[in-house]
Protein backbone atom coordinates (compact mmCIF):
# COMPACT_ATOMS: atom_id res chain seq x y z
CA UNK A 1 0.00 0.00 0.00
CA UNK A 2 1.63 3.39 -0.87
CA UNK A 3 2.49 5.91 1.55
CA UNK A 4 -0.58 8.16 2.26
CA UNK A 5 -0.28 11.64 0.99
CA UNK A 6 -0.27 15.33 2.63
CA UNK A 7 -1.46 18.54 2.53
CA UNK A 8 -1.69 21.79 4.83
CA UNK A 9 -4.66 23.63 5.44
CA UNK A 10 -3.59 27.36 6.36
CA UNK A 11 -6.72 28.85 8.62
CA UNK A 12 -7.92 32.06 8.87
CA UNK A 13 -4.93 32.87 11.50
CA UNK A 14 -2.07 32.09 9.72
CA UNK A 15 -1.83 29.07 11.13
CA UNK A 16 -1.12 25.69 8.87
CA UNK A 17 -2.00 22.25 9.61
CA UNK A 18 -0.78 19.15 8.16
CA UNK A 19 -2.94 16.37 6.90
CA UNK A 20 -2.85 12.74 5.61
CA UNK A 21 -5.07 12.48 2.86
CA UNK A 22 -7.06 9.28 2.03
CA UNK A 23 -10.07 7.99 -0.13
CA UNK A 24 -13.73 8.96 1.20
CA UNK A 25 -14.26 5.09 2.29
CA UNK A 26 -10.69 4.88 4.48
CA UNK A 27 -11.72 3.57 7.88
CA UNK A 28 -9.87 5.11 11.18
CA UNK A 29 -7.99 3.91 14.44
CA UNK A 30 -9.71 5.33 17.49
CA UNK A 31 -7.29 8.59 18.13
CA UNK A 32 -8.26 11.65 18.46
CA UNK A 33 -8.47 14.16 15.60
CA UNK A 34 -9.29 17.25 12.95
CA UNK A 35 -10.80 15.69 9.79
CA UNK A 36 -11.79 17.17 6.21
CA UNK A 37 -14.54 15.66 3.94
CA UNK A 38 -13.20 17.05 0.63
CA UNK A 39 -13.49 17.22 -2.94
CA UNK A 40 -10.24 17.19 -5.56
CA UNK A 41 -10.54 19.67 -7.90
CA UNK A 42 -7.32 19.42 -9.84
CA UNK A 43 -4.73 16.50 -9.37
CA UNK A 44 -3.32 17.03 -5.87
CA UNK A 45 -5.71 20.26 -5.40
CA UNK A 46 -8.66 19.88 -2.77
CA UNK A 47 -11.93 21.93 -1.86
CA UNK A 48 -12.90 21.44 1.61
CA UNK A 49 -16.76 20.29 1.63
CA UNK A 50 -17.22 19.88 5.53
CA UNK A 51 -14.31 20.30 8.73
CA UNK A 52 -14.98 18.59 11.89
CA UNK A 53 -13.36 17.62 15.01
CA UNK A 54 -13.63 14.19 17.43
CA UNK A 55 -12.40 12.13 20.23
CA UNK A 56 -12.27 9.41 18.15
CA UNK A 57 -12.01 9.37 14.74
CA UNK A 58 -12.55 5.69 14.24
CA UNK A 59 -16.32 6.12 15.31
CA UNK A 60 -16.95 9.49 14.37
CA UNK A 61 -16.22 8.94 10.45
CA UNK A 62 -17.78 5.64 10.44
CA UNK A 63 -22.05 6.84 9.05
CA UNK A 64 -21.41 10.57 9.70
CA UNK A 65 -24.26 12.47 9.50
CA UNK A 66 -23.05 14.67 7.15
CA UNK A 67 -21.40 12.70 4.79
CA UNK A 68 -24.14 12.41 2.67
CA UNK A 69 -23.73 16.00 2.12
CA UNK A 70 -20.24 16.44 1.77
CA UNK A 71 -20.75 13.31 -0.87
CA UNK A 72 -23.75 15.10 -2.40
CA UNK A 73 -21.59 17.73 -2.79
CA UNK A 74 -18.40 15.99 -4.81
CA UNK A 75 -16.36 14.93 -1.40
CA UNK A 76 -13.71 12.31 -3.11
CA UNK A 77 -11.54 12.36 0.11
CA UNK A 78 -11.08 12.37 3.85
CA UNK A 79 -8.26 14.48 5.24
CA UNK A 80 -7.11 13.61 9.14
CA UNK A 81 -4.92 15.55 11.30
CA UNK A 82 -4.44 13.73 14.41
CA UNK A 83 -4.50 15.41 17.39
CA UNK A 84 -3.76 14.47 20.87
CA UNK A 85 -3.95 17.79 22.59
CA UNK A 86 -7.28 17.69 23.49
CA UNK A 87 -10.45 19.06 23.27
CA UNK A 88 -10.00 22.65 23.31
CA UNK A 89 -6.94 22.74 20.72
CA UNK A 90 -8.98 20.30 18.00
CA UNK A 91 -11.76 23.01 18.58
CA UNK A 92 -9.91 26.04 17.73
CA UNK A 93 -8.51 24.84 14.78
CA UNK A 94 -11.61 23.60 13.26
CA UNK A 95 -12.53 27.22 14.14
CA UNK A 96 -9.78 28.40 12.67
CA UNK A 97 -10.20 26.75 9.38
CA UNK A 98 -13.71 26.86 8.28
CA UNK A 99 -13.85 30.64 9.32
CA UNK A 100 -10.65 30.53 6.93
CA UNK A 101 -11.91 28.03 3.73
CA UNK A 102 -16.24 28.32 4.54
CA UNK A 103 -17.20 24.92 3.88
CA UNK A 104 -20.78 24.40 2.51
CA UNK A 105 -21.52 21.52 4.49
CA UNK A 106 -20.36 23.25 7.99
CA UNK A 107 -22.96 25.01 9.85
CA UNK A 108 -20.98 26.48 12.96
CA UNK A 109 -18.65 28.75 12.84
CA UNK A 110 -19.31 29.74 9.20
CA UNK A 111 -19.77 33.93 8.79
Amino acid sequence: MPEAQTIVWPGQSGNEYKYWIYGIDASFKEVAGNYIFAKETSPGRFRPIYMGQTANLGTRLENHEKEECARRNGATHVHAHINPSGEKARKAEEEDLIHRWQPVCNEQHVD
